[in-house]
């Protein structure tokens, strides 16, 4: 009996290269997105992380033919750039409910179906910007860590109904997200090195993991039977990781400064 992965945001990028990935090595998986198709044994389902009744019903389309979910990946998500000053609170909140408020959503949507099962993994991507915040990126950042918060939080909540939670943080990975980033450029002229900033995070971006690599990771959390609650890619941002939990925040936060 296949086992059954629902992804949201596996229209590209890691998303997708994550839903081939658990779809090659046996899973039935269904991909929730505003823009997908249904291809290579991958069944897509329109679904909006904004929108709680779309994913509520696309959920229980997933029900009614399988019967369970073993694994929630929740990857939908875009980002903001631009001075805290400058940003508009829309873009701001906007930011916020798809990436929080959408996976949130998500899990609402499937939860009472694993608690009736009695197991199951929801995994989330997050970024390392969540504990290492980068300037210009600041709403960016805290969806991130908002993100890392919940997925401690409701690790302990559902761990008596042996659901398994977890969050990946990639570094930078060469995707189409990097063109689909809303830009803020306004007080360019007061934060002068805002351009510079951007352009750096971006080049970074598109010279980084790529996302077969990201999928390969949330494939062997998927595997693991006691997963931690939050794990990162690569070598390299394991190790910037581990020094921000053991040097000063005021230290880690100007090498962050002096990067970009």
């Amino acid at each position: 009996m296949k086992k059954v992965l629902i992804i949201t945001g596996g229209s590209g990028g890691i998303g997708k290269a994550t839903a081939l990935l658990f779809s090659e090595r046996g899973y039935s998986v269904y991909e929730l997105s505003r823009h997908g198709k249904s291809e290579n044994g991958i069944t897509h389902i329109d679904a909006d992380v904004t929108d709680s009744e779309q994913l509520a019903g696309a959920v229980k389309q997933v029900i009614e033919k399988e019967g369970r979910v073993d694994v929630l990946i929740c990857n939908a998500g875009y980002g903001i750039s631009g001075a805290v000053e400058f940003t508009d609170i829309s873009d701001a909140q906007r930011q916020f409910d798809v990436n929080v408020l959408g996976m949130v959503r998500t899990v609402q949507a499937v939860l009472p179906y694993m608690r009736q099962q009695k197991a199951g993994k929801i995994l989330v991507t997050s970024s390392v910007a969540a504990v290492l915040p980068i300037p210009y990126q600041a709403f960016y950042s805290a969806s991130k860590a908002a993100i890392n918060a919940i997925v401690c939080s409701l690790r302990n909540e559902v761990k008596d109904f042996n659901i398994q939670v977890s969050a990946l943080m990639p570094g930078d990975v060469k995707t189409g997200f990097t063109n689909a980033r809303k830009k803020a450029e306004q007080g360019a002229e007061v934060y002068t090195n805002m351009q510079r900033a951007v352009e750096t995070m971006e080049k970074d971006e598109q010279n980084g993991l790529s996302c077969e690599y990201v999928a390969e990771c949330f494939w062997q959390i998927a595997q693991k039977s006691n997963p931690k609650p939050l794990y990162t890619t690569a070598l390299q941002y394991r190790l910037f990781v581990y020094l921000e939990k053991h040097l000063s925040k005021r230290f880690s936060n100007w090498v962050v400064g002096k990067i970009y």
